[in-house]
């Protein structure tokens, strides 16, 4: 069983149980999170970020809404579903592209705030703004 755990940045401007949400997603993209995993409790978030639990149930709710996750009465939350795309696989040519490019960029002198900015940038140029 795989699990995650949760890292909130209090001075992002981005809700805490979207962050949650974010983190989640992240995880069932990159293949952390995979069917039928179990999410921690609301309990378990809270002990390790101070989280408010009704905050963490929040986030849940928006997983299950969305079809991600199912909420198992006395057992806990689990995935239903992963989201990894093939490309994003571990062994993908894509992603060894990406971490060779990343580690140039930090010989070259970028920071991880810049090279998350301009991945960002480079992105919303493609894809468009959210």
């Amino acid at each position: 069983m795989n699990t995650i755990e949760f890292r909130i940045d209090r001075r992002s401007g981005v809700a805490t149980y979207l962050q949650i949400v974010d983190q989640v997603k992240q995880a069932l993209r990159l293949g952390v999170l995979i069917e039928g995993d179990r999410l921690p409790t609301a309990r378990e978030v809270a002990e390790t970020t101070a989280v408010n639990p009704n905050t963490t149930l929040k986030a849940y709710r928006e997983l299950e809404r969305e079809g991600l996750v199912e909420p198992r009465p006395g057992r806990g939350t689990f995935i239903l579903h992963s989201l990894v795309m093939p490309a994003g696989a571990d062994d993908s040519p894509l992603r060894a592209e990406l971490r060779d490019w990343i580690t140039r960029a930090h010989a070259a002198g970028l920071q991880r705030e810049d090279i998350t900015a301009l991945v960002t940038s480079l992105t919303e140029d493609h894809y468009g703004r959210h």
